[in-house]
């Protein structure tokens, strides 16, 4: 690729700091393209009756995967949980970490989708803002000092006596980002005219949006914050060019793959240090298998999901043509939405179940089951394990 696209910044006292491309367009040009090619499948998916189940789910997802990779305690049961509540009724910090996330996605989403958007320093900060909306600590890598000098949306400045320092030797080293805040400002407002400058050369998001977080991270613009911020800009860079749900669920996969995503910040920045041919190509590639991988799953579980909207259409027809009774309605419908599988014995001993045969016969609810499996309406696996029916078509 282009590297005439190129940016050599002068500091203050950091000396050079260069942007560049620094990737082999051959070594990458079939990943690209099979990002690329998942992606418009994706887009062809009937999502527009599952849009709204799928959102619920990716947002989820995603900050329960970009807050647990800062520390966050919280599970994705929880996270949920957590999202559901109103302001009034968050608690907790750990609430307020996940509920501040899902803030700066809404917030990024809503202004990448304005005409021309590119990442401005006003986002930087907003995004800053919303992350530590409320919070006094967190526990990102690296916040011996932080706690006390972190401010929502102000840039690190460090005083005399204390430096910042990030990674360690288990990621492939310690690295010490600029120190100034003159420095930091001017290299984050350099990246900010790069990242632009890419775009109007034509530099695809696939592309510019990891090289925008890879050295997003290497300037380390806030005492803490940065990882979530630049995972949400990264988002926004994506979001702004069509990709809807995979932005954020690549939260997942950094985090499924936490160890070998904090050692390529070391790896790249270590690979320009020696001036290595294409020393961002290592970064680009494990974002982009990410993004294929997010993208396939996006697009299985679109079709799970349609599977599951004609599939309780059908099981509605057949209730009220009278095909099963309502007991049998009330066993499918549990066995539908429980998830992760239901045991044959566990269902046979819920309240629910007993209640509803509590004044019938074993014989009717031996022939209520039977009917379901000839009907193909669940089946039951060699473990004794209960799914919906189109599972096995699936």
């Amino acid at each position: 690729m282009d590297d005439n696209l190129t940016k050599r910044i002068e500091t203050i006292r950091s000396g050079v700091f260069k942007y560049q491309l620094g990737l082999s367009k051959e070594a990458l040009a079939l990943l690209l393209q099979r990002v690329v090619d998942a992606q418009e499948r994706f887009r062809s998916s009937p999502l527009a009756p599952v849009a709204n189940e799928l959102e619920k789910e990716v947002v989820v997802s995603s900050v329960f995967g970009t807050n647990t990779i800062e520390g966050g305690e919280l599970s994705e049961q929880e996270t949920e949980e957590a999202l559901s509540l109103s302001p009034k009724q968050v608690q907790n910090i750990q609430q307020k970490r996940a509920v501040n996330i899902r803030n700066a996605y809404d917030y990024i989403r809503e202004v990448s989708v304005q005409k021309n958007w590119q990442p401005s320093l006003e986002d930087v900060l907003q995004i800053h803002k919303l992350v530590y909306d409320g919070l006094e600590s967190s526990n990102e890598q690296n916040h011996e000092q932080c706690d006390e000098q972190n401010v929502p949306g102000v840039l690190r400045d460090n005083p005399d006596g204390i430096v910042t320092r990030v990674g360690n030797a288990e990621h492939g080293g310690v690295y010490k980002p600029p120190q100034l805040g003159t420095d930091i400002k001017l290299l984050l407002e350099s990246l900010i005219a790069w990242q632009a400058e890419l775009a109007d050369k034509g530099i695809p998001a696939l592309i510019r949006a990891p090289l925008f977080h890879l050295y997003f991270e290497l300037i380390h613009p806030f005492w803490d914050g940065n990882g979530r911020v630049g995972r949400v800009l990264e988002a926004g860079i994506l979001y702004s060019e069509g990709f809807r749900y995979a932005p954020f669920a690549q939260a997942n996969y950094y985090l499924s793959h936490i160890h070998q995503y904090f050692a390529l910040f070391n790896r790249s920045r270590k690979a320009a240090d020696k001036k290595k041919d294409f020393p961002n190509n290592a970064f680009v590639e494990f974002f982009l298998e990410g993004m294929l991988e997010t993208i396939n799953h996006l697009h299985n579980r679109v079709n799970r999901l349609i599977h599951i909207v004609l599939y309780e259409a059908s099981l509605k027809r057949l209730h009220d043509d009278k095909g099963i009774n309502d007991r049998q309605y009330a066993i499918v419908n549990v066995v539908l939405h429980n998830g992760s599988g239901m045991a044959l014995n566990h269902l046979k001993k819920a309240p629910w179940y007993l209640a509803l045969y509590s004044k019938l016969t074993d014989k009717t609810k031996s022939r209520d089951l039977s009917k379901l499996k000839e009907l193909k309406l669940i089946v039951v696996d060699e473990n004794g394990h209960l799914a919906p029916g189109f599972v096995e078509d699936f």
